[in-house]
């Protein structure tokens, strides 16, 4: 298969599937290797980036998805019926980064990290798309566990976890100490 049939066949996939579709299915589909589609989705990534178009294609995790450049989004909200504009407050924020570096945790878990009920919160992020229950703990009542999302991923531009930021141990300290003296000044008033 020329190379301009085997990239139309990826566009087709990935515009009409939606959602991030894993390097193994699209090597199945174009009757490649692994390392070989891999060579073609980046250089295909760079395509798109560097021509003015509309979409264009981001990794995640082990998968690739079309999506609408940041630059044009204003202009697809102005005929979209519904789009969804995501709010994150501090609390949001909190509880998700908690979920984000924790996963997977259980509610409970979150809030006894936060030390306030985290029902709004979670269930926020859920509605967001940004987080959604991985799994059960094996645990006494089998409490949901929480991770985050390819939405999740999408939102910050993160390729996959992996990429989350990672804070030095004396940026930790700092944080930890500045929590601390927030909680002592909620505790005596």
């Amino acid at each position: 298969m020329q190379l301009s049939k085997i990239e139309a066949v990826i566009e087709a996939i990935l515009f009409t599937m939606g959602e991030a579709v894993e390097l193994e299915k699209l090597a199945k589909a174009i009757e490649h290797d692994e390392p070989t589609t891999n060579k073609l989705m980046n250089k295909l990534i760079h395509k798109y980036e560097s021509e003015c178009r509309g979409v264009k294609i981001i990794q995640i995790d082990t998968g690739y998805q079309m999506c609408t450049k940041e630059t044009y989004y204003d202009f697809v909200k102005k005929v979209a019926t519904k789009t969804q504009s995501i709010q994150l407050t501090d609390v949001l924020l909190e509880t998700l980064s908690i979920i984000a570096y924790k996963q997977p945790i259980t509610k409970a878990h979150i809030e006894q990290i936060r030390g306030v009920r985290s029902n709004h919160a979670v269930n926020k992020l859920i509605e967001y798309q940004l987080v959604s229950e991985c799994g059960r703990l094996e645990a006494p009542g089998r409490p949901i566990l929480f991770g985050t999302t390819e939405a999740f991923l999408r939102h910050f531009g993160f390729k996959s976890l992996g990429e989350l930021p990672i804070l030095k141990d004396e940026k930790l300290s700092e944080i930890k100490s500045e929590v601390e003296k927030e909680v002592q000044l909620k505790l005596q008033e």
